[in-house]
């Protein structure tokens, strides 16, 4: 279970670190949030699914008990919340730059 929670990790930082590029290199707000919704949303329910898969194998005493069931039950939640909040906050912050007038970037010469 080690080898799927280094893999469900490394996803969640390839995916963090995808969304910190695009942030960086893409040329308006637009484009950049969303390039961080996606990547941000994505990224962090890996990595939280992660680590609740390995808390359900090496948490509590060392083995597969109930309390290390409810405890990675509580952590999937939070990840489903996160999977769920975050676009929903990105669409906000997208609207609310539509409102104050942020224009879209285009190519010179294109109509």
């Amino acid at each position: 279970m080690e080898i799927v929670t280094i893999i469900f990790v490394l996803g969640g930082l390839f995916f963090f670190f995808a969304a910190s590029i695009g942030l960086l290199r893409f040329p308006d707000f637009y484009a950049r949030m969303h390039a961080t919704g996606k990547g941000d949303t994505l990224g962090g329910f890996l990595i939280i699914l992660g680590l609740a898969v390995y808390n359900l194998f090496h948490g509590g005493h060392g083995g597969f008990d109930l309390a290390s069931i409810l405890t990675s039950v509580k952590i999937i939640f939070i990840a489903v919340f996160i999977f769920l909040a975050n676009p929903t906050a990105t669409h906000a912050v997208f609207k609310a730059g539509l409102d104050s007038g942020v224009v879209p970037w285009t190519k010179e010469g294109s109509k």
